[in-house]
């Protein structure tokens, strides 16, 4: 629920939240999708995901 209220301008739903979520708990850089939304979210250290298309 935080990311989804930090990210509240932004249409993230409960998937992006959890996959964003996941990411960071397990150290993943990587993320293969096609929702450009996760061209905006940010990993804690402020970094973004590298996407895979």
């Amino acid at each position: 629920m935080v990311l989804m209220e930090k990210y509240s301008n932004t249409p993230m739903d409960l998937a992006d939240a959890s996959l964003l979520s996941l990411a960071e708990t397990h150290a993943f850089t990587r993320i293969f999708t096609i929702d450009s939304d996760f061209n905006i979210y940010r990993l804690k250290d402020g970094n973004a995901l590298e996407i895979i298309q």
